[in-house]
């Protein structure tokens, strides 16, 4: 371990570095696009399935255009103790908040009126947990998505890519008095500020989630943590 800026990380990075970044295209055999994407022990599948129909609100509103929505579900043996799947109940309220997330993030990078009267469904299934499962999701799932596209123009099946930008996703937090960026899973269960940050490649925001955990911060720490992201974020973009 190495002493960085008054902390200590459990894997030795930097205070600004991210976790191992890995993506695997084509991971699953059967969907449009799908892609493995790793952020160190954290790792992903995201498969992105193309839908001939659109749901029956959107046919009894008269919507134009298509839809794009999002599962997550983390198995039983992700984390170190068994979790029961979401069966009966249906999904817990953790995860309908991070499916939601996904789904709105990923429809901000497409233009749904190209789409045409289909849906396009991403589905996030987490391997194995090790914190930021939901930014994993995010930016495993716009490549999915990116690949189902591609085939869907090399098709013909549509005449203009819908897709307006790229984006990602990253955690930042503030640990011991000091930002850093991509939380593995103990920095994030002692974190005092957690927040999730959604960004295209053009660096605008989709969306923040910033929860003061064990303490309150400024508006300064606010500005460090989302330089942290930006960073982080715009490294994404090169590596995918």
């Amino acid at each position: 371990m190495r002493s960085i800026v008054g902390i200590t990380r459990i894997d030795g990075r930097k205070s600004d570095e991210l976790r191992g970044f890995k993506l695997t295209p084509g991971f699953q055999k059967h969907p449009a696009g799908s892609v493995l994407v790793e952020f160190g022990n954290t790792r992903v599948i995201c498969a992105a399935s193309i839908i001939e129909d659109v749901p029956p609100w959107m046919k009894r509103d008269g919507k134009q255009g298509g839809w794009l929505t999002a599962e997550y579900q983390m198995l039983p043996s992700s984390t170190n103790t068994r979790s029961r799947r979401e069966r009966k109940s249906g999904p817990s309220g953790r995860t309908q908040e991070i499916q939601r997330l996904i789904g709105r993030s990923i429809r901000a990078a497409v233009d749904l009126e190209r789409i045409g009267p289909r849906t396009i469904q991403i589905d996030c299934d987490v391997l194995d947990a090790d914190g930021g499962t939901r930014c994993a999701s995010i930016t495993g799932g716009m490549v999915a998505l990116r690949m189902a596209v591609d085939l869907l123009l090399e098709s013909g099946d549509l005449d203009t890519d819908p897709i307006v930008a790229r984006i990602a996703a990253v955690s930042v937090g503030i640990v011991d008095g000091e930002p850093i960026l991509d939380l593995c899973y103990q920095e994030d269960s002692r974190a005092d500020v957690d927040m999730n940050v959604v960004m295209t490649d053009a660096g605008k925001i989709i969306e923040l989630q910033a929860t003061a955990e064990g303490a309150v911060f400024s508006r300064e720490e606010l500005d460090a943590m989302l330089a942290l992201a930006e960073k982080g974020v715009g490294e994404l973009f090169v590596k995918s």
